[in-house]
């Protein structure tokens, strides 16, 4: 855990070449914000960090209001959620509700809103969609087996009817989503769900924010959804066990020479 620390530090220390007014914060897990001439747009928020206890007793899982402001304060032009996972879907409807944004997604993702009183838009693949200088598309995707590499985790729709009945376990997976974003004359590949759909043709991209067995290759690689989405923001960063983060550099090094592996700093 240690050398991963320390490659990750290192990594943080690179630059992304990223152009001159594009902002990009690592919220935490496969939660970033996206800032540019002044419009701010979020994929896969979550920052209300849902204790382990909830898990392991079926607590409901539902935004922080207080946490939401402390770490979101910007209001944002649109959400993108590419998966209906409670680490990665859970704060939009709250978000959404203060900003008066739109939320795109899944099937499912429009059920979690519609439980707590709002419309989610079901996105088609390919289409694009526009948030003020950003162009965003939906690729399908899949979500990797985890569990010894075995099966998808809460995997199937979502199905929940009430809002209250919301655990960790009740957000199922959902239709997967890679989310390609193009702004500012480059283009950004997140891929929260750490897989890839072999039948889908994926442009290539400037910028990937890939869960750390993705396996594009971009001019840059971010490495993301490493960390304890169970420990809350604002202490010391904890990572997932098994993750090998320091062995990434050199997984991508093999496949690619000219793909730059840097980290960004997550959000305080």
């Amino acid at each position: 855990m240690s050398e991963d620390l320390q490659a990750l530090r290192e990594l943080e220390r690179l630059p992304l070449g990223l152009p001159a007014g594009l902002e990009l914060e690592w919220l935490g897990v496969a939660g970033y914000r996206l800032t540019y001439e002044g419009v701010s747009i979020l994929v896969d928020p979550y920052v209300s960090r849902v204790p382990l206890r909830s898990l392991l007793l079926r607590r409901p899982a539902l935004p922080d209001p207080a946490l939401i402001m402390r770490y979101l304060p910007q209001p944002a032009a649109a959400i993108f959620v590419g998966h209906t996972h409670w680490d990665h879907a859970v704060d939009a409807p709250a978000i959404a509700r203060r900003d008066g944004c739109p939320v795109y997604g899944s099937d499912s993702l429009a059920r979690l809103m519609a439980l707590h009183g709002q419309t989610g838009i079901v996105v088609e693949p390919g289409r694009a969609y526009e948030a003020g200088p950003f162009v965003v598309r939906f690729t399908p995707s899949r979500h990797s087996k985890l569990l010894f590499g075995r099966k998808v985790p809460f995997d199937g729709p979502l199905t929940c009817e009430d809002v209250h009945g919301l655990s960790p376990g009740a957000y199922r997976c959902g239709a997967v989503f890679g989310i390609r974003i193009e702004v500012a004359g480059i283009s950004l590949y997140h891929q929260g769900s750490a897989d890839l759909d072999d039948a889908q043709t994926i442009e290539p991209v400037d910028v990937f924010l890939a869960g750390v067995t993705g396996r594009q290759v971009p001019r840059v690689l971010v490495p993301t959804h490493y960390d304890d989405f169970f420990a809350p923001l604002g202490g010391q960063l904890k990572l997932v066990r098994r993750v090998a983060l320091a062995e990434v550099p050199e997984e991508v090094r093999a496949v690619s020479s000219a793909t730059t592996v840097a980290a960004l700093t997550r959000v305080r």
